[in-house]
């Protein structure tokens, strides 16, 4: 197996893919808006992408976090409300908030699992500034640590009821990124003191599962390479300072934050402690670079695999999505 989520290019597999990923065998895949039509073709896909890897654990990825960011949409599905509405209702009623987010992401995660996804890139635990990028702000559950937590916990606890697995993101912190990591290469030029406000999110849900870094220098840390590239950051910051022992994916390589070739974006955050390079347009010439530069997994980072995907299986997915989306509305209805 190789440390490698890769997308795919259209609704179905290609001749071409199916032949190079039964070849190339990587650890999972990932889904975007162009491989979403109804439920019958994604249920289709994801058994089709089970039965060329031979893995009933294979992990079949998506980012849907509510608003913005939604890959699912209506009319065929429900639309989720994103993170700062549940911070709103905070403000008000706490518990009710965190209830609120954890009825949305198990509602979301019945709609993923009836149709074979089993992770979901949320939730975002960035802790926004008053300058943070839109490109984070309007997705995020707010600039209060504590509360962020809280409300993550219960994200990934809602996940977990339907059976899907959730991923942290972005680590060690993205609010503090005054430009968007799609484009450009964000620099954090906060102190080690002041960024104990960004880790403290990811420290208290040091036990999720799965983790997403950031494409962001931290001058504090390494003023020389984006966290993702960073074993400084991977080793001394992600597994030390925040404590998280899950397994740890790259945000997509292919953005314009990080710059070379797939290849060699792949090859350095593997070098740096990556356990898994997310790479995400299902390009063929840069799926064959990464895995010409790839070795197989390492026993631990495959441990972890193993340990994070045991969390769901044999799980019967609870829960139905209508009363959990009546519950949550009834819920934000207070803000």
């Amino acid at each position: 197996m190789k440390p490698v989520i890769f997308g795919v290019s259209g609704l179905e597999l290609t001749a071409d893919e199916r032949a190079f990923f039964a070849e190339a065998d990587p650890l999972g895949y990932i889904f975007f808006a162009r491989n979403v039509a109804n439920r019958a073709q994604m249920r289709a896909l994801t058994d089709d992408l089970r039965s060329l890897s031979g893995r009933d654990d294979l992990p079949i990825l998506i980012d849907q976090e509510g608003g913005r960011v939604a890959r699912m949409r209506a009319p065929e599905w429900p639309e989720f409300p994103a993170g700062p509405a549940f911070d709103a209702l905070y403000d008000k009623a706490p518990i009710s908030a965190i209830e609120a987010a954890r009825a949305n992401a198990q509602a979301i995660g019945l709609m993923l699992a009836e149709v074979g996804i089993t992770v979901d890139a949320l939730p975002l635990l960035d802790v926004v500034q008053a300058d943070t990028t839109e490109a984070i702000s309007i997705r995020a559950l707010g600039s209060e640590p504590m509360r962020i937590a809280a409300m993550g916990r219960a994200m990934l606890d809602g996940l977990k009821r339907a059976g899907v697995v959730g991923v942290v993101k972005h680590m060690p912190g993205h609010g503090r990124a005054q430009v968007d990591t799609h484009y450009h290469l964000p620099t954090v030029t906060a102190s080690a003191e002041e960024l104990e406000i960004d880790v403290h999110p990811f420290r208290a849900l040091k036990d999720a599962p799965m983790g997403m870094t950031s494409h962001i220098v931290f001058n504090a840390w390494d003023p020389e390479r984006p966290a993702t590239l960073s074993p400084i950051v991977i080793e001394q910051v992600i597994r030390g300072q925040i404590g998280f022992d899950g397994l740890l994916m790259t945000d997509d390589i292919d953005m314009k934050a990080l710059s070379g070739t797939a290849g060699d974006k792949a090859a350095g955050a593997i070098a740096a402690g990556c356990d898994v390079v997310l790479d995400c347009w299902g390009r063929m010439d840069e799926m064959q670079d990464i895995i010409a530069r790839l070795g197989d997994i390492s026993d631990v980072s495959r441990a972890r695999l193993d340990r994070a995907m045991a969390m769901i299986a044999g799980a019967v997915p609870q829960g139905d999505m209508a009363e959990l989306i009546a519950k949550r509305d009834a819920l934000l209805a207070v803000a």
